[in-house]
């Protein structure tokens, strides 16, 4: 897949790919906590790239090979979660921002938008913060900031904040790990060779982990966005598991909520995952609201 040129903005260099035809309908992809571009994997790529989809995909600051925040203080999570946010060395604003970066570089007025967990929070920040660049969006296993829905159970937080490994067998070993215990293993069996492969190429690539720790403090320091995304008024499509560990279903219960017009998809037996067995469906309803918003925009 071609590399395409690097975007930049405010001080950040954000690498992005493309896939699929350039005449496509352009379809941006935004990864979650600690996730690399390589994270929407080539398999959903080409599946939306034959739909018509040209999907662009990016590693978000701090993570891959775009810019690290290493010089930044260090974090303190309770601090900030108490409302100090002094050792904050960025927030979902700012990753918000990056992604118009990315659309620019990309040459893209508007897109339709993806966001994946982390990437969902950013993804409603670009459609309340610059509506005229999002023609659909596209929020999946997200929620809305509010800290009364969508909280993860005690065993998911404990997977979300214990340090992972520098060791690359001991990295690829705990990802599995982490990934088993997150997963649904019902409707869409785990594949844990699949993760382990992922996990090696991610490490190899770009192996980052006090990037992630930077991108959750700017999680627990985001308010609320639901009154925000009231103003929404693009075609919006929400993507929930109903197994989901890390971000409860009631995150994404309230997203659609708070969206006017929102289809909710709730799945069965999906966890915090995107299986390839789940990536048929997830391209029909992307699809699907793609095409809302392009006949209401004709």
């Amino acid at each position: 897949m071609p590399a395409m040129p690097r975007a930049h903005g405010n001080g950040v260099e954000l690498e992005y790919e493309t896939v699929g035809d350039p005449a496509g309908r352009p379809l941006l992809f935004v990864q979650g906590l600690g996730s690399q571009l390589i994270s929407v994997e080539d398999g959903l790529c080409r599946e939306l790239a034959a739909r018509g989809f040209l999907v662009i995909r990016y590693d978000n600051r701090d993570v891959g090979l775009s810019t690290w925040f290493d010089h930044a203080r260090p974090v303190n999570l309770a601090a900030i979660w108490g409302g100090d946010h002094r050792s904050l060395a960025y927030t979902l604003e700012d990753m918000a921002d990056d992604a118009v970066a990315v659309l620019d570089a990309a040459g893209v007025a508007s897109a339709h938008v993806a966001g994946i967990s982390l990437g969902g929070m950013i993804a409603q920040l670009l459609a309340t913060r610059y509506p005229d660049r999002v023609r659909s969006l596209a929020s999946i296993m997200s929620t809305t900031g509010n800290r009364e829905v969508g909280q993860p159970t005690g065993e998911a937080a404990s997977v979300l904040v214990a340090p992972m490994p520098s060791d690359r067998e001991g990295f690829i070993e705990r990802a599995v790990a982490n990934a088993k215990a997150i997963s649904s293993g019902t409707a869409y069996p785990f594949d844990a060779e699949a993760v382990r492969q992922g996990a090696a190429r991610g490490y190899d690539r770009a192996y980052h982990p006090r990037g992630t720790g930077r991108q959750f403090a700017a999680i627990l320091a985001a308010g609320d966005r639901t009154e925000a995304l009231r103003a929404v008024e693009v075609p919006t499509l929400v993507v929930h598991g109903e197994e989901d560990q890390i971000i409860g279903v009631s995150g994404g219960e309230a997203t659609a909520a708070a969206i006017g017009g929102a289809r909710l998809l709730r799945v069965g037996g999906l966890g915090h995952e995107l299986p390839p067995g789940f990536w048929p469906a997830l391209a029909d309803a992307l699809i699907e609201n793609a095409d809302w918003a392009d006949r209401a925009g004709d």
